[in-house]
């Protein structure tokens, strides 16, 4: 493996004032790279706790759910100068020692973006969710919702842009963003931990799955994904 570039890690948080403190030291602790909070309104101490354990907290003015607050992290990091993020849930899910092996194919130049998998943690709901949109989309990806993920330079500016600024979910839609701009996805095995507290935000009902499945269907046939050749593919 190659040595890898300094990274940022980006952890959208709404309500997590339970775990975010354990999650941000962990990673500072381990890999001693800045970590970056953003936190989408919380209405408890996430703020707070997070700026305690040493990272830093990006306030948004107005809730603009998990993408809304990676992208925002994303422009941040751009800003600071960095070409490789990590975001991570703040639920407890991902495992902070796992991030060298997520960003281990991007240091060896194999890859855009790499994404923790785990599918044994999919509920029936998730999993069909996940079955439906790959035969819609022709992702062939295990774990499409995994919010685990390590993005290099060419990633980051994509997703930072305007055209990735109307998504409601990280998954699908930045997909296929990614495919159409012709860069490479892969997965990474990396074990994943119950949520700390709660259910899943998006899999908790198949009200709230049926919602997300329209809404991401409306997104495919408007042909986000369209057209995944490189750019020099193209001539």
């Amino acid at each position: 493996m190659t040595a890898l570039d300094p990274f940022i890690a980006l952890i959208p948080a709404y309500n997590e004032a339970a775990t975010v403190g354990a999650i941000v030291a962990q990673i500072r602790q381990r890999w001693r790279c800045p970590v970056v909070v953003i936190d989408d309104c919380s209405t408890d101490d996430t703020a707070r706790i997070a700026h305690a354990a040493g990272a830093v907290v990006l306030p948004l003015t107005i809730q603009l759910g998990a993408w809304g607050a990676i992208q925002t992290g994303l422009r941040y990091a751009l800003q600071q100068g960095y070409r490789t993020a990590v975001t991570l849930d703040a639920d407890g899910q991902h495992e902070p020692d796992c991030i060298g092996a997520l960003l281990e194919p991007l240091a060896d130049g194999q890859t855009d973006v790499s994404i923790g998998a785990f599918p044994e943690r999919a509920s029936r709901a998730r999993r069909f969710a996940w079955r439906y949109f790959r035969w819609l989309t022709g992702l062939e990806l295990e774990d499409i919702t995994s919010g685990f993920r390590a993005y290099n330079h060419a990633a980051m500016i994509v997703l930072a842009s305007r055209e990735a600024s109307l998504l409601d979910y990280q998954d699908v839609g930045v997909l296929l963003i990614l495919r159409r701009k012709g860069l490479q996805i892969v997965e990474v095995s990396a074990p994943m931990q119950p949520r700390a507290t709660g259910p899943s935000k998006i899999f908790r009902s198949w009200l709230i799955v049926g919602k997300y499945m329209l809404q991401t269907t409306l997104l495919c046939i408007a042909r986000v994904g369209y057209n995944h050749l490189r750019p020099d593919d193209d001539d």
